[in-house]
């Protein structure tokens, strides 16, 4: 047995961590000392140095909670654990395509600044316009009237302001 300290050191998880992990029930609570002093076990630390490895390699905690499940239960299907790395990796892909995309904008923004005493900056105007996301949320916002028949159509704005010259 060990204390929470050593497991932190064995493990490569910090006591902080240790403690949350308990908390939201990814590892059991610690078997505790008369004095209330956690204590942890050679299998404890191999938990936690999965959970450890599992952290490192961009699992979630919901993620490795099911990695945890499948790892423990010897009649799993390797299939169930291939189909999860997979759905991970391809998550992962597609995270390292919008960095990408996030560096290739900002490197062509810099490109384009001349970064010079000047005010002007492309990086600033390009920061200040609204996302698509952000124009489609205000349209959606903005009151819909429905335009009246001979009243609001460009035809009858023509017709009133004929009127009301020729009178």
């Amino acid at each position: 047995m060990m204390n929470i300290g050593q497991a932190a050191k064995f493990s490569g998880v910090s006591a902080k961590m240790i403690r949350y992990y308990e908390q939201i029930g990814l590892i059991p609570q610690a078997i505790r000392s008369d004095a209330g002093y956690r204590h942890y076990s050679s299998s404890d630390v191999h938990s936690l140095r999965y959970i450890r490895r599992a952290r490192d390699l961009g699992f979630s905690v919901e993620q490795i909670s099911e990695l945890l499940v499948l790892w423990r239960d010897r009649d799993r299907a390797s299939a169930d654990v291939k189909a999860m790395a997979l759905s991970h990796v391809a998550g992962l892909k597609a995270k390292i395509a919008e960095l990408q995309a996030m560096a290739q904008t900002l490197e062509h923004l810099a490109d384009h600044c001349h970064g010079n005493d000047r005010p002007d900056c492309p990086i600033i105007a390009d920061l200040a316009e609204p996302t698509a996301a952000a124009a489609a949320e205000q349209c959606s916002q903005a009151p819909h009237r429905t335009p009246r028949f001979g009243v609001d159509t460009p035809a009858s704005s023509r017709h009133r302001a004929a009127k009301v010259t020729l009178s």
